[in-house]
């Protein structure tokens, strides 16, 4: 449904808004550990999550990636586009390009709901909104 990159992204917001509440930044090591996720593609996403401006980054010591107060009002959605665009709220699952409310495919009708449900949740879900949970480990978003 997401691509891997977008997986990630999000996983990485997640875990960096819980661990920014307290106003302190997050080393990419801290990050690849606790998303069980290879170091190198992580640092990538977070590049291009502080290029779009969801997360800052600072350099040194005590340096590493932070969600400030206005990050964390960021929505799933944006995260979403931000990484693979519109196509899961827009296209066909099946992949038809003409499918369309006056060419549907046999599952459309179905599907948009599906994707009314989905745009709803990932509008409507921001990236601070688990950070209790997370903080208590009652939510997990480690490979297990």
């Amino acid at each position: 449904m997401f691509s891997q990159s977008c997986k990630y992204a999000i996983r990485a917001m997640f875990l960096i808004a819980q661990k920014s509440v307290e106003g302190k930044y997050t080393g990419i090591k801290d990050i690849s550990e606790g998303l069980d996720a290879p170091q190198h593609f992580i640092a990538k996403i977070l590049q291009e999550l502080t290029k779009k401006g969801f997360l800052t980054s600072a350099k040194g010591p005590n340096g590493g990636f932070l969600v400030n107060q206005e990050q964390q009002k960021t929505t799933l959605l944006e995260i979403v586009y931000a990484f693979d665009g519109d196509k899961i709220i827009t296209s066909c699952c099946l992949g038809l390009k003409d499918c369309s409310e006056k060419n549907p495919c046999p599952v459309h009708e179905e599907y948009k709901g599906i994707r009314k449900k989905m745009s709803h949740m990932l509008s409507n879900t921001l990236v601070s909104d688990y950070n209790d949970e997370l903080g208590l480990r009652k939510l997990f978003l480690k490979v297990v």
